[in-house]
Order: C-alpha cells, then structure tokens, then sequence
C-alpha cells in the first residue's frame, strides 16, 4: 500500500505553440479558424502555449485575457505564455497562467565570485609541469524503441531519448513522437512528431505518406499542405530552417 497523498511522474504531451507575430484580434481569429479547420483532430483541446517572443506590437495586446478567450472559442485550451516581454509581463500574470522562462532564460545565472584576496608570496623555486590531454573520439550509437504491431486510433507511442521504429501501420487518428528519427515501413495516417525536444537534425521516413500531421522540432504541415505528387508515396521529411521539407524516397 502506498503511503503517500500523490506521485510526480514525468509524461510525453503534444503541446501546440502558438507563436504570436502580429496580434489583430479579428484576424487572428479568421486565421486560427481557418487552419483549425484542416486538422480539427489534432487541433480540438489541445493544450496550447503562447509565445509573445516574436511580438512585433505589444500594444495591441494590453488584455491577454482577450487573447486566452479567442483561443477558448476555437476549443484550444491556453495552459500558459513564454518569451513574455517586460512590458507584458503584469497583464499575463492577472490571467493566472503559468509564464514559462525560454531555453535561454532558463540558463543557470552563477554568482560572481569575489576576487581572492591577494597574497604576498616568496617563489623560491618554479617547477613547470606540462598535462597532455588525449581527446578520444567515440561513436555514441542513439537507441531504438521497436514497434512491431500497428499503432492503432487513439493510440500515442513515444520514444524517449531514442529513434523510434514502427513495422507497421500508423493509423488515422494515432499519434508517434520520438526525439530522434521516425522510421514507419507501413502507411503513416496519423500524427508523426519527430526532434520533439528540439533536435533540428531528426527525419520522418514512411513508405506510404497519408499522414494527418507531420512535425519536426516543433516545425509541422498538415495533410492538405502534402505535395499531391507525393501522397501514398515513400516519403522523407527532414527540416531547413523553420521549414519541413518533404522529399520522394528513391531506392536504389
């Protein structure tokens, strides 16, 4: 039995950011509609986190509170800010969200130390003594997390740490992340989230592209973003910039 009131565990979540550029209330509306309306799947509920960092007129945004009720209507559910600029900063926090530091304010800021005290010393003798550092270069091999049946509706696997491998299909309305590579030798239909924690190097591989959403360190295109010619096709995805670029298998 166990003896505590609660448990802390870590857990994989699909998080959409909404990266605010320009805040236009009305045309910020028609537009999220708009791309909602592509994807409603993955789009209905999900937890979103707003990110002002890019902001060009946070003048415009004088009740965040606005901001939180258009997102609320189109069903996304705002769990908190981050990159929230100074002038911001009390009216995100009046909204009782979560204002979540970025990559770099997240850095440790160490406390200077103070200069040792200088010291009036005799050198009698020197001894000079030269270190020889050897760098050896090994390859790290990244793990893999195997999936040997389909990945059905509903259905989320995650490979933490690791590339994951599905030998079968992904179906509509199942969702695969992975920090590393996606690797699918069946139809992707479903959602496939590769680099979820930021690595711009990671790939999607598919031997037949239906996918409702692909994503690549947090960079996605939805199903009717697809190039026509290479739906039901093999298909790599790889990222260029902020950009997912989408590329016909060719075997050899």
């Amino acid at each position: 039995m166990i003896d505590v009131n609660f448990q802390l565990k870590g857990s994989a979540v699909t998080v959409v950011v909404l990266a605010i550029v320009r805040y236009e209330p009305k045309s910020l509306l028609a537009e999220l509609k708009e791309k909602i309306v592509q994807a409603p799947q993955f789009f209905t509920n999900s937890p979103v986190l707003i990110n002002l960092d890019r902001l060009e007129n946070p003048e415009n945004l004088k009740k965040p509170a606005d901001l939180l009720a258009i997102c609320r209507e189109l069903d996304l559910q705002p769990l908190g800010f981050s990159g929230v600029p100074e002038v911001l900063l009390a009216a995100v926090n009046k909204t009782g969200l979560a204002v979540l530091p970025t990559p770099s304010e997240r850095a440790l800021k160490l406390p200077k130390q103070e200069a040792a005290p200088q010291v009036e010393t005799v050198i009698e003798r020197v001894v000079e003594t030269v270190v020889e550092t050897v760098i050896e270069e090994r390859l790290v091999q990244r793990q893999s997390k195997v999936i040997t049946r389909p990945v059905r509706s509903g259905q989320q696997i995650y490979a933490e740490g690791a590339d994951l491998i599905v030998l079968a299909q992904v179906s509509e309305g199942a969702e695969v992340l992975a920090d590393g590579h996606i690797h699918i030798y069946g139809t992707l239909r479903g959602r496939a989230l590769a680099g979820v924690k930021g690595d711009e190097s990671a790939r999607i591989f598919c031997q037949q592209m239906e996918a409702e959403l692909i994503s690549i360190a947090g960079n996605f295109v939805l199903q009717d973003s697809l190039p026509k010619e290479l739906f039901k096709k093999p298909v790599q995805a790889s990222l260029s910039g902020e950009k997912v670029i989408l590329e016909a298998l060719v075997s050899n």
